[in-house]
């Protein structure tokens, strides 16, 4: 397949609607977009009308059934081929408010908050992930040394608030320790994947503040100019996907492409 292939989990609304957009307008890119709805997902229809190069799939990240059934779809119809897979589906809590104290902290809560934010993405690698070491490099930096050739890059969204080497707030229990969980599942992905060959370069971003509907409770709380439009957060993370070579694997990096502490 001549045309590199990218998947976007998550790409309903919020930054994961924004990298679909900005994918389906790239030359020579097919873009597959996944949500829990996809026939009602409005943006995402209306963007699959606009172009010829979007494939919608329906996948729930809690149901592993989901999971596995796309999967065949993309190995029937893409030839077991991807170049970028964007694990973008995320929640801040069941709640929409992140605790502020261990009495907010909820058993259930933490179970839908890690469902959705790290095994849902985990999960996706295991079916996905195989599918990247067949890609041909259509994202990332090119190398002519061969031990710096990749064939994919999987990326999963995470948060500067997952890191624990920058936590000096506390609170946001379920989606700190959903996301610094998410940060381990990258590091252990990069190692697996990496191996042989056919390498894939696994990397967690931080896509700043951006105005989205997990973010909007905290919206007053953050200066104008530190608040982003999903549009300017993706095009920033695009250019640090697009800069990314084998030597980046297993880090996490912020949208303008310094590296954050696990």
């Amino acid at each position: 397949m001549s045309k590199a292939v990218a998947f976007v989990q998550g790409a309903s609304r919020g930054i994961g609607l924004h990298f679909a957009k900005y994918l389906a307008n790239k030359p020579n890119v097919f873009v597959i977009a996944s949500c829990r709805d996809p026939d009602n997902a409005i943006n995402l229809q209306a963007l699959s009308k606009q172009v010829n190069n979007v494939d919608l799939l329906r996948i729930d990240v809690k149901n592993e059934d989901d999971i596995e059934h796309a999967a065949m779809y993309v190995k029937e119809k893409y030839n077991s081929q991807l170049d970028l897979l964007i694990n973008a589906a995320g929640m801040l809590s069941p709640s929409g408010r992140g605790e502020t104290s261990l009495r907010e902290v909820k058993m259930q809560d933490l179970e839908e908050t890690f469902k959705v934010n790290t095994f849902g993405p985990l999960l996706v690698a295991k079916h996905f992930g195989q599918f990247l070491q067949n890609g041909n490099s259509g994202f990332g930096a090119k190398s002519e040394s061969e031990k710096l050739k990749h064939s994919g890059i999987l990326v999963n969204m995470s948060a500067k608030v997952g890191s624990i080497g920058d936590n000096s707030l506390g609170g946001w229990y379920s989606y700190r320790l959903s996301k610094a969980a998410l940060n381990m599942v990258t590091k252990n992905l990069s190692i697996e994947l990496g191996r042989g060959r056919r390498k894939v370069i696994c990397v967690s971003l931080h896509p700043g503040s951006v105005d989205t509907d997990l973010s909007r409770p905290y919206l007053k709380s953050i200066p104008t100019e530190q608040l982003f439009s999903p549009e300017y957060s993706v095009s920033c993370l695009m250019n640090v996907i697009d800069n990314l070579n084998v030597c980046d694997t297993g880090k996490m990096f912020s949208w303008d492409g310094s590296e954050l502490p696990f």
